[in-house]
């Protein structure tokens, strides 16, 4: 599929409440648990999108689409979560991904981006010249690549508990 803002959109606007939907008012056991050392629980996830609202997408379109001679993305700081989320319950973060999620689509739709914007380059710390359709569709897959994480950490949590059917549930290998 070709990228499409339109399509784009349609998964950006519902990763906020498939996440409330999934993740609200459970035990913290779902969760708080994780794959093990150096792995990320559910709550950890969403402490990095919420970072991401603020820090990476939208800040990174506008610096695409500004004026400014230097397109320099600041570099991305994937573990920032561990202390921006301290302290702060899953509630509180759900709640707070979905405000940011909410005001970076006004954001987006306000841009009026055009498909010459599309084209539109910026220089990504690791991977250098990119453009802004690619950091688009990057924003949709980001978010479904941790929408199955989360699915993924959750599921282990009874992958014991499945006895002989862990062989035909994928999720759990």
């Amino acid at each position: 599929m070709q990228f499409n803002l339109h399509k784009t959109i349609e998964i950006l606007e519902r990763t906020p409440i498939v996440l409330k939907t999934l993740l609200s008012g459970i035990a913290d056991e779902w969760t708080l648990s994780n794959e093990g050392a150096e792995t990320w629980s559910a709550y950890d996830v969403i402490g990095h999108l919420i970072h991401g609202e603020k820090t990476d997408w939208i800040p990174r379109m506008e610096i695409i689409l500004s004026n400014n001679p230097d397109k320099h993305f600041t570099p991305y700081d994937r573990f920032a979560q561990f202390n921006e989320s301290k302290g702060k319950t899953m509630q509180q973060l759900v709640d707070e991904f979905a405000v940011l999620r909410i005001q970076n689509i006004e954001t987006l739709c306000q841009a009026n981006i055009t498909n010459a914007d599309l084209e539109k380059t910026g220089i990504h710390p690791a991977f250098g010249v990119i453009n802004l359709s690619q950091l688009l569709a990057t924003w949709t897959v980001h978010d479904l690549n941790h929408i199955a994480q989360i699915a993924r950490v959750m599921a282990k949590q009874y992958k014991d508990a499945t006895g002989p059917w862990v062989a035909y549930l994928k999720i759990l290998q």
